[in-house]
């Protein structure tokens, strides 16, 4: 059954008004289509004048900040519907379907995205404990809530070092540490904290989702996987389902498809070697598996793209 999440609240006046100087900065930094790193390691800005198909990726921790359009993101069958009026928070590694769903040539879609370090997290915590996240029961690894002037401000001060890239080295660590505080002290900061404190389920559990992502071509043991984490059988499959919406075996499924149609994009090997490399024993089954998440049979798919992209160099 399809889940679908999005926020919707009425701006005020502040927050508008940073969000229209975080437009113009990124307007300027971001002035074409596609994803632009920055001087800043960690930060992101993405920009698409009009809306886009669905995009398969893995996603790694980071904070997600539309300052305008409308994106649509989802993670198995939930749906995450966000505008500039709220953010979007990864916590964990996780394989997710984004689709830019309102943008235009005069008004683009514009996003922020920052790489979120559990380790650069479970710091701050110690260095502010206690930092008084409420005490909720954590759940999905993704989250939406709602955006506010101090986390805009934060935010404000990143991007304007764009401009000063003299002093990045020093100042940069300081807002992206606000920023996290920020993200910490919202409704939905336990769900940070529980990744970022070790012997937590919830850390054990992004334990588990990390070495998915390291050997997900390999035979999956749910037993030996929830022995090298400490927890029962049961206990891994129902918390790993409560943060990525899917089983063990589920995600693993959705890494490898996604590594192959990356691999039958850069490489000229055929369908069936790249569905062997992936540990899928039969062609037919990686074809029939590809094309229920993709919507089509690999060779298919991959010429679709390739003409796609053609198209988009060539335009």
């Amino acid at each position: 059954m399809s889940v679908s999440t999005s926020i919707h609240i009425a701006p005020d006046d502040g927050v508008s008004q940073r969000r229209a100087e975080l437009a113009s900065l990124m307007k300027r930094f971001a002035p074409e289509f596609g994803v632009h790193p920055t001087a800043i390691e960690a930060l992101h800005l993405i920009r698409s004048d009009q809306p886009t198909e669905a995009l398969h990726t893995v996603h790694k921790p980071g904070l997600c900040v539309i300052i305008e359009g409308r994106k649509e993101v989802r993670l198995a069958d939930e749906c995450y519907v966000y505008d500039p009026l709220n953010y979007l928070v990864v916590s964990v590694t996780l394989p997710l379907a984004g689709q830019v769903i309102e943008a235009s040539p005069e008004r683009p879609y514009l996003c922020i995205r920052l790489d979120i370090d559990p380790a650069q997290i479970c710091r701050l915590i110690a260095d502010a404990s206690p930092i008084g996240v409420p005490p909720e029961r954590s759940g999905r690894g993704l989250f939406l809530d709602r955006i506010d002037a101090p986390l805009l401000d934060a935010m404000l001060r990143l991007l304007r070092l764009l401009d000063s890239p003299d002093d990045i080295a020093t100042l940069a660590p300081l807002a992206q540490q606000e920023i996290f505080y920020r993200l910490l002290r919202g409704s939905q900061g336990q769900r940070l904290h529980e990744i970022a404190i070790p012997d937590t389920q919830t850390h054990r559990i992004s334990r588990a989702i990390e070495w998915l992502n390291t050997h997900y071509a390999e035979p999956l043991s749910i037993d030996s996987l929830a022995q090298m984490i400490n927890l029962s059988p049961s206990a891994l499959h129902h918390r790993f389902k409560a943060v990525t919406a899917m089983s063990p075996l589920q995600y693993q499924k959705q890494l490898r498809l996604q590594e192959a149609r990356r691999l039958l994009l850069a490489e000229n090997s055929d369908v069936s070697s790249i569905g062997y490399k992936m540990g899928y024993e039969s062609p037919s089954q990686f074809s029939r598996e590809y094309s229920r998440l993709f919507g089509a049979s690999p060779s298919k798919d991959i010429a679709r793209l390739r003409a796609q992209a053609l198209q988009a160099s060539s335009a």
